[in-house]
């Protein structure tokens, strides 16, 4: 793999991750860039015990073009158009969000009043293209591909977590107009957040519970392997599963059947098993109702710091679809108190997954 580093106009870092080492990257930006915008400001909520980030510069960002490369600031620019990616071709790329929520660019903060504070939104953003064919997918990428991909989330992963004041690296794709994407080429984006996510705490709590009984991931994974009944896909080295307590209609969890904090941590071995598998979880959902299946795909990884050594890599894969024409929509119950309501059936919706997954 070759890993060239550059940066565009108004500064931003950009990161081309080739299979060949004869990759020519000395395209330049041609653009004219506004200056990069101050990072978000935190405020505390001191009932939630949350950090939420104010990033008002967001409402200005790309929303849905139309579609079409000749619109697409993902594609690879051209003779007559720049886009954020100067070559004319690449394999993968990493670039620093222009509308960021989390960035090193420090503005002025006033603290609000009441029982808030405020902090900088110390972090990093980034945005990988798994690829520069616009109307492609991931489920559609060969298996050198994706394993070039996850070579670009672990580099991520483990630069990123050396940033000073980053606490944890989330790895994710969203996929479709109906979870809210508002650029359809295909790619996924990095988040270097300046604490540890309310999930990631909540998670990590149950497993520093249980730790006299060993790994709480650990056994999760092991249980299901055991019970078979939920389990969608495997391999030696991956086990893709529908959680008991599923919240969603169609969700998977994919683990890695060895014990690692993080993407860096994978060696090239789990890499190129976890290819062939996952891109048949996703063709499984494409297939399930014949139609494009929109969905959230997000990677757990351990915090850089804090009870690291309990954390288990593991992918999260869900749907809000749960059936032909019909979306869950997260209304009463599941926004306003996080009770959550799931109309399949874990172990039908298993069985639905399996009986589409390539084999």
């Amino acid at each position: 793999m070759k890993r060239t580093i550059t940066h565009l106009a108004d500064g931003r870092e950009l990161i081309y991750f080739d299979r060949h080492d004869d990759a020519d990257r000395s395209a330049i930006d041609r653009r004219v860039l506004d200056p990069r915008p101050v990072a978000s400001e935190l405020r505390y909520d001191p009932l939630t015990e949350e950090w939420i980030a104010m990033a008002g510069h967001r409402q200005t960002r790309t929303f849905l073009p139309t579609g079409t490369a000749a619109e697409c600031p993902l594609c690879p620019s051209s003779d007559t158009r720049s886009s954020e990616i100067p070559a004319y071709d690449y394999d993968v790329v990493v670039f620093e969000n222009r509308f960021p929520s989390f960035s090193g660019n420090f503005g002025t903060y006033s603290e609000p009043g009441g029982l808030s504070e405020v902090r900088p939104g110390v972090g990093r953003c980034e945005v990988v293209c798994f690829t520069s064919e616009h109307s492609s997918s991931f489920s559609r990428l060969s298996d050198a591909q994706v394993e070039l991909v996850m070579e670009a989330w672990a580099d991520r992963t483990a630069e990123l977590s050396g940033i000073e004041g980053v606490e944890q690296v989330f790895c994710f794709e969203n996929r479709g107009e109906e979870i809210g994407i508002t650029l359809a080429h295909p790619h996924g984006q990095i988040y270097a957040y300046p604490y540890v996510t309310p999930r990631t705490k909540l998670q990590l709590g149950a497993a520093a519970r249980y730790q006299g009984a060993g790994n709480l991931f650990a056994d999760v994974l092991a249980a299901e392997r055991a019970a078979r009944t939920r389990v969608v896909a495997a391999n030696e080295l991956w086990t893709a599963f529908v959680p008991a307590a599923a919240r969603w209609p169609f969700e998977v969890h994919i683990y890695p059947h060895r014990q690692v904090p993080d993407l860096a941590a994978l060696s090239e071995t789990e890499r190129a098993a976890f290819a062939p598998l996952y891109t048949s979880v996703l063709r499984a959902f494409d297939d399930l109702f014949g139609v494009v299946m929109p969905y959230i795909s997000a990677w757990h990884q351990a915090p850089v710091r804090q009870d690291r050594e309990l954390g288990y890599l593991h992918l999260e894969l869900f749907s809000i679809r749960r059936a032909p024409g019909k979306l869950k929509y997260l209304a009463g119950s599941e926004s306003a108190m996080g009770a959550f309501v799931n109309d399949v059936l874990p172990e039908e919706a298993a069985g639905m997954l399996r009986s589409q997954v390539d084999h």
